[in-house]
């Protein structure tokens, strides 16, 4: 089983990343590998709606770390993006990656794998952008993972991080959780449960 992280920071080893690790630190502890990807210092293109990714098959036509993404997505069991906050909301570059990933991906790539958000703060806007990463999941049919408080930490550099207790058990916390139900899913596939039936999509416009 492998759960493939995402850094939308700017700062490849700061905030975001001291909280990411975590989560690592308490999956690999309980056998689930992961992966770190970083989305880097450089821009990230917004998506443009043209579509080609459809003809394409899944792939963004702007090639760049999305579509690295999206290969590692496909093999992914499980996810966790991770977001400073910036004006209470995540990074841009987090947003726009995961617009473009979740629409070139296509509606099977993540459904029914766990997802979970992490955000950092120095003091606020954390709820906001975490209800925002959190869209992600519950549009794409992903079981959202959680811990005993909402999955955010506060602090103004990693060594900060480190010193929010609560914070640090809350990430530990959720990568136990989602190790726990990588392996519910995994025993319920053994035993031959099936998955959800699913219906023709229905699209009702409130505009006609």
């Amino acid at each position: 089983m492998k759960v493939l992280m995402l850094n939308g920071s700017p700062h490849e080893h700061g905030c975001t990343d001291t909280a990411l690790r975590e989560v690592a630190s308490a999956l690999e502890k309980e056998g689930v590998e992961s992966e770190i990807l970083w989305v880097g210092k450089g821009p990230v293109r917004d998506c443009t709606a043209c579509g080609a990714c459809r003809k394409l098959g899944g792939r963004c036509v702007f090639d760049d770390q999305v579509n690295e993404a999206l290969e590692k997505a496909a093999a992914a069991d499980g996810f966790v993006f991770g977001s400073p906050v910036y004006y209470a909301h995540p990074s841009g570059a987090a947003l726009s990656f995961l617009d473009r990933l979740f629409y070139a991906a296509g509606p099977d790539v993540f459904r029914l794998k766990p997802g979970a958000a992490v955000v950092s703060a120095r003091r606020g806007g954390t709820t906001a952008s975490l209800d925002a990463l959190n869209k992600y999941f519950t549009i794409s049919q992903m079981p959202v993972v959680s811990a005993q408080y909402w999955n955010m930490v506060h602090g103004n550099s990693p060594d900060e991080v480190r010193q929010d207790l609560e914070g640090m058990q809350i990430m530990r916390t959720l990568g136990r959780n989602m190790a726990w139900l990588l392996r519910c899913i995994e025993a319920g596939k053994a035993a031959g449960v099936p998955l959800p039936e699913r219906e023709p999509a229905q699209r009702t416009n409130f505009i006609r």
